[in-house]
């Protein structure tokens, strides 16, 4: 059974004891416990139930690896679901329930799954539920949404705040043991910048659980004097339970930091997602320990030789009094002396090998009484909820039992495989390392850049070092190169440590299961412990044409849940590849994606949340529309006056209002919303050219130009002026909600495709305000200011201007949106107050009155001008909309041209834009159909069109419509 060892518990603080409960069982622990050792302390083994069987489940790991020990943590305003007891720091007050079961843990009615399993195979919600087809949506889909998932799904509005940092580095070392020590140290010492990350709370990895020395002295005198080093260091940065999530291009990485969840009593944010750019990335990561497979491989009570290990020098705990150990390699004798030593009891080492003779840690194993059989394995383990014995047999007999041994714990070892996600995540190769039967980083195909050069360098056990004499070698070797190549130099006494050398052992087959007769023990062996996947479903899967290592994950499940077969995968691989009689390398594996450790919903939206969920942005004037009736309209992000609507007055009466006086008289409209994009540089026109419909790069310095922007597919997706300020320079205007959007489709053009176009985009919107001045008395407003002519003559229609009115340096752009006379003027965003207030003063006796975005869209409407949004609406090119002149002629290609000369796009029954007038003098619905004669051949009325927007105009009397027809 478990218990807490008298000896042992280096990370605890047996001063301080904390209390939490479990199922509402009051449990204790001590400061420096994880959920899962302290839950191990009070004997509690069974941990929760499989996901389609509902078997009992054990904890199997003491890392992020973990696939069983998954609880619903904490209650209302801090409840989580799905959190692994292996990391979750254990502290005061902590309250944790099971999953996946009722009416309770210990007996749950869903464990009937198992006397079903016959009609559960692998891939059987692909074969079921089809028939009969009108069940699916009363009974098929409730029963599915129902079983879906493992924990419940909070209700309460979390109360924990989170948010983003940003980092920059010459360096980022991934892990935190000691080839990512060793790696920081090494850089730290050129001078470069580094950053530091660990997902644990403790530095150092494996070492100082599993021993040996490094330049003489015990590992734990190294770690203190390397962790001493480090944080003196002024340019190196150290963060621990801070995870690398994800690895991306350019030298993007995300972390992730558990700020407080140890301490949640404590002020400040509970999470932090780290946005990192790195010039190169180290990954020293380490690796996992594999898992075998045989039957009862799964019933709590079977853990990983080095997690058994972990608990018993970590946290003091005994996993159980008397341990089986079964390996295929060295590694897991360490398991079994650190228990001799803790004064426990190894009744057998179970060994696949045959050595010709004993290895170091065998004969040290030997030498405190622990039996070692090779050649042997286990047949089954026997128990329910816990273990309690295991049949014993030869791997090359016939599986037939050979004896049984009572025991209440297995520690099981098959091999260990570099933790390769980080590097993969990016592009990164793997090979077969046949040796240590795992895939390690192919460094000749490493993730590279846009300059054709490698940042991401694995080090250590990530590489697939395993001895730690070469872990530190190949760190110091790794650091040293990546510095060197970026441009630092080490100093000339800077060497790599020695440490005891242990040679690795060569590995019997990846999985330890009986041969020959043994068949059907093999068939019952686990592969993914979360999802209930054997070795039969990925046989079953490859028997039936499932034979892609990526459709068999999908068909039975495998690796598809919270650990993404961190443990499962070799395994599952190693049964594949049986299965089809070809080698692994050949199979291959699954594809890697960030990030490596769920991250929580909460670090990812940062301070995006409530009220500032999505920024509202605001112009310089905001303030005095508010004051002066602004009814308020959202407009992406931005916050425009709907109309101004005076005391006593309704909404539709102020639009009416604001179009005849901006008609008759003198409007103003807040145009600062309206997207700005500075586009610059000797390829600026040829970029442009590409950019728009029609062409650009014609235009001359003082003139503008109107533009279409369609997508690759030759869709409408964005309209605007572009002025053209230089011979390298353009301004291009875009519709208020597409200025982010555009210059990030800019963006990407530039980055993806042409590259090597010397072009620089910038979006300046938010650094002016922008006025348009319209109607009749338009230009009279602006000669009251005075300071530029702004005649016709001067400043013709489609021309813009740099000068100064009424003592403001601005920018005057002559085009119009109304039909009417109009200027829009651009000062700077300071000055947008202050103009606004002049303009109203010059044109008090003017008429001057501002209007919003409705009189807009009414004053547009009447003159047939189109809206990006209604009458685009992702479907629509620009010839539907009778903007065939726009496009140009006189190029041979522009984003979409290609789209638009296939069939569809030509075909002359495209529904065309067309104004519509009602005869009545009602207002058209909005979205309204228009319907022809006849039936369609679904039998229904015949549509033949749609209303796209509809207003009531106050010039005409009658309602107005645009709509695109048959």
């Amino acid at each position: 059974m478990s218990t807490r060892l008298a000896t042992g518990g280096r990370l605890l603080n047996k001063s301080r004891a904390v209390d939490f409960t479990f199922n509402g069982r009051q449990m204790r622990g001590f400061e420096g416990d994880t959920l899962a050792s302290a839950l191990l302390a009070n004997d509690q083994v069974l941990v929760g139930r499989s996901f389609k069987y509902h078997r009992p489940r054990g904890i199997v790991a003491a890392g992020p690896e973990e696939p069983n020990g998954l609880v619903n943590l904490g209650t209302d305003g801090k409840f989580e679901p799905n959190q692994r007891v292996t990391t979750t720091e254990l502290y005061d007050g902590l309250t944790a329930q099971s999953q996946n079961h009722w009416p309770s843990l210990e007996f749950d009615v869903g464990a009937i799954n198992k006397h079903l399993s016959r009609f559960l195979p692998a891939g059987f919600y692909y074969k079921t539920f089809m028939y009969p087809r009108a069940f699916w949506k009363y009974v098929y889909e409730p029963i599915i949404r129902k079983s879906a998932g493992l924990g419940k799904a909070p209700t309460d509005r979390d109360v924990d705040t989170y948010e983003h940092f940003y980092a920059f580095c010459d360096v980022l070392v991934i892990g935190g043991g000691v080839a990512g020590l060793e790696a920081a140290r090494t850089a730290g010492r050129s001078g470069a910048r580094v950053l530091l990350l660990e997902q644990t709370a403790h530095w150092g990895g494996r070492a100082p659980v599993d021993g040996g020395t490094i330049d003489g002295a015990p590992v734990e005198t190294y770690l203190a004097d390397i962790i001493a080093e480090l944080e003196a260091m002024e340019n190196v940065r150290m963060r621990n339970r801070t995870m690398g999530a994800g690895v991306y291009d350019h030298g993007y990485v995300l972390g992730y930091e558990r700020l407080r969840d140890h301490a949640p009593d404590e002020q400040g944010p509970r999470h932090r997602l780290w946005r990192i750019r790195a010039g190169h990335i180290i990954t020293a990561t380490g690796a996992l320990e594999r898992p075998l497979s045989f039957a009862g491989n799964d019933i709590p009570g079977v853990m990983l030789a080095s997690a058994v290990r972990d608990y018993v020098v970590n946290h003091g705990v005994s996993v159980g009094d008397r341990t089986v150990v079964v390996t295929n390699n060295d590694n897991a004798y360490l398991t079994a002396i650190a228990l001799k030593h803790a004064g426990l009891d190894v009744p057998v080492i179970l060994d696949a090998r045959v050595l010709p003779q004993d290895s170091e840690l065998m004969a040290q194993a030997k030498a405190l009484g622990v039996r070692v059989l090779m050649g042997h394995g286990i047949s089954k383990v026997n128990g329910t909820k816990r273990v309690t014995s295991v049949d014993i047999c030869s791997q090359a007999g016939e599986g037939a039992v050979l004896e049984s041994v009572n025991c209440d714990a297995v520690a099981m070892s098959g091999g260990w495989s570099p933790v390769v996600h980080l590097w993969s995540h990016c592009g990164g190769k793997l090979r077969w390392d046949t040796a240590h039967a795992c895939f390690s980083p192919d460094t000749d195909h490493a993730p590279k850049g846009a300059d054709g050069l490698g940042f991401v360098t694995p080090a250590g056990a990530a590489s697939g070092m395993f001895a730690l004499d070469d872990v530190l070698h190949d760190a110091h070797a790794a650091a040293d190169g990546v510095v060197t190549s970026l441009g630092f130099k080490l100093p000339k006494d800077s060497t790599a440590p020695v440490a005891e050398r242990r040679e690795d052992a060569p590995m019997a087959p990846v999985w330890l299961m009986p041969q020959g007769a043994g068949v059907k023990l093999r068939e019952k062996a686990w592969l993914d412990y979360q999802n209930d996947v054997k070795v039969s479903d990925v046989r079953l899967a490859a028997q039936e044409g499932f034979v892609s290592v990526e459709h068999a994950k999908r068909y039975t499940t495998l690796g598809m849940a919270t650990d993404q077969g961190k443990l499962s995968n070799i395994n599952g691989l190693a049964v594949l590849a049986g299965t089809l009689n070809a080698e692994i390398p050949a199979v291959g594996t699954t594809t890697f994606r960030p990030p490596y450790h769920p991250i929580s919903m909460g670090a990812i939206g940062g301070e995006a949340r409530g009220p500032v969920f999505q920024p509202v942005r605001r112009t310089p004037m905001h303030d005095w529309h508010d004051k002066n009736g602004a009814v308020w309209e959202p407009v992406g992000q931005w916050r425009r006056p709907y109309a101004y609507a005076r005391a006593g007055e309704s909404t539709h009466d102020a639009v009416m209002r604001e179009v005849t006086n901006t008609r008759h008289k003198l409007g103003l409209l807040d145009a600062s919303t309206l997207g700005k994009i500075i586009v610059k540089g000797p390829d600026a026109g040829k970029f442009l050219d590409m950019m728009y419909t029609n062409m650009m790069s014609t235009l001359k310095p003082g003139k503008c130009r109107y533009g279409l922007m369609c997508s690759e597919n030759g869709f409408l997706i964005d309209d605007g002026v572009v002025a053209r300020i230089d011979d390298d320079t353009w301004l291009c205007h875009t519709t208020t909600g597409g200025a982010d959007r555009i210059h990030g489709h800019m963006e990407e053009w530039l980055q993806t495709e042409w590259w090597d176009w010397q072009v620089h985009v910038a979006n300046v919107t938010e650094q002016y305000a922008q006025i348009a001045v319209v109607g009749p008395n338009a230009r009279k407003c602006l000669e009251k200011l005075g300071g530029m002519d702004v005649s016709k003559d001067a400043l013709a229609f489609m021309e813009w201007a740099d000068g100064t009115l009424g003592g403001f340096q601005c920018r005057v752009y002559r085009i119009s949106f109304s039909g009417e006379l109009s200027y829009e003027i651009a000062v700077d965003a300071g000055q947008g107050q202050a103009f606004w207030d002049a303009l109203m003063v010059a044109g008090n006796d003017l008429g001057v009155m501002p209007y919003g975005t409705e009189c807009l869209h009414i004053l547009r409407a009447e003159k047939g001008f189109i809206m990006i949004g209604d009458e685009s609406d992702g479907t629509i090119i620009p010839q539907d909309l009778g903007l065939g002149w726009a496009i140009s002629k006189k190029k041979d290609d522009y984003l979409g041209k290609r789209a638009q000369e296939r069939s569809h796009m030509t075909d002359p029954n495209r529904w065309k834009l067309v104004g519509l007038e009602t005869t009545d003098g009602s207002t058209l619905p909005d979205g309204a159909y228009a319907v022809g004669e006849g039936e369609n051949e679904n039998g229904q009325r015949n549509m033949i069109g749609r209303v796209t927007s509809t207003y009531h105009s106050p010039t005409l009397d009658r309602g107005i419509a645009m709509g695109l027809v048959l």
